[in-house]
């Protein structure tokens, strides 16, 4: 159990940076915004992580959002759609 444990701690780890690095790259790296809206749960508003999870998955046509389905799985991508709701992903 404990290696089970310690590998979805490292997926985990490996899914925050990415979304510090690759979506902040558009979205700011505090989430705060730029070219990409700012992903802070006080900004994602009414958006539930199922409607969250569908923008990531899908992107966002005629945008600069692409879909990530390619390289995430429903699993990741449900789990960044849970932190970026809960702001466990944002710096202060």
């Amino acid at each position: 159990m404990g290696d089970e444990s310690g590998a979805q701690a490292a997926g985990q780890a490996r899914l925050a940076n990415l979304v510090v690095q690759d979506c902040g790259s558009c979205h700011g790296l505090t989430l705060r915004g730029g070219l990409g809206p700012p992903l802070r749960p006080e900004d994602l508003g009414d958006l539930s992580v199922e409607a969250i999870a569908a923008i990531i998955r899908e992107g966002v046509p005629d945008t600069a959002m692409p879909p990530w389905k390619p390289l995430l799985s429903p699993k990741e991508i449900h789990w960044i759609s849970q932190q970026l709701k809960s702001g466990a992903l944002v710096s202060p």
